[in-house]
């Protein structure tokens, strides 16, 4: 399958570039999603006037020229189904990302979406069908909404329950861990030491 990554800032503060162990978050984002067995190509959406930065850390950028997030994605949508996740989750688990690709190709729904117990959805760490996601942005952008959080109003989407998953295994919350600041990197470099100590390849 087809992963895409999103790493395209719609505010000054947001930066995929902020380094983890000195590489660029985005780029560490990029190589634990190509650990996926069920990920044979990756792309990462980035505003067009930042293509020369990111050239220069990950390896097939798409230069979009945008407002926000969710018009970058409509413009560099795929012709497959393909697994999203934003250009900040660097502590991505690759099991995980199998898992996902593995029940959408077993059900074959609009959307398939990690949900956590109080209903919020990981919107950015899925798998869409593209017609059906082109439909529902389309519809969202109709209503007002510019914010890809609303997506799942307009899919028939199949959620994913994240702590059930987690009862299985524990390290699948990491997956979701975002880098927004400098002190989310104090975060994620421990956690990556951690993982090294106990084997896990990073």
């Amino acid at each position: 399958m087809l992963g895409v990554i999103l790493a395209f800032p719609e505010k000054r503060w947001e930066n995929y570039t902020l380094p983890v162990n000195g590489e660029p978050v985005v780029k560490l984002t990029e190589r634990r999603l190509s650990m996926a067995k069920r990920i044979d190509e990756i792309i990462t959406i980035v505003r067009k006037d930042k293509l020369k930065s990111y050239s220069l850390h990950v390896s097939n950028p798409v230069p979009v020229s945008a407002r926000n997030r969710t018009e970058a994605l409509l413009k560099a949508l795929p012709d497959e189904p393909f697994f999203l996740v934003e250009g900040n989750m660097p502590l991505l688990m690759p099991f995980l990302v199998n898992y996902l690709v593995s029940i959408f190709y077993e059900n074959e729904p609009e959307a398939l979406i990690p949900v956590w117990n109080d209903g919020s959805a990981e919107v950015f760490h899925a798998v869409y069908e593209p017609d059906s996601l082109r439909e529902a942005i389309e519809s969202a952008f109709a209503e007002g909404y510019r914010s890809f959080s609303r997506i799942t109003e307009f899919l028939d989407y199949k959620p994913v329950s994240i702590e059930e998953l987690a009862k299985r295994n524990p390290k699948t919350t990491l997956s979701f861990f975002r880098v927004k600041n400098s002190l989310d990197l104090v975060f994620v470099e421990k956690t990556i030491e951690e993982l090294k100590a106990r084997g896990e390849f990073f």
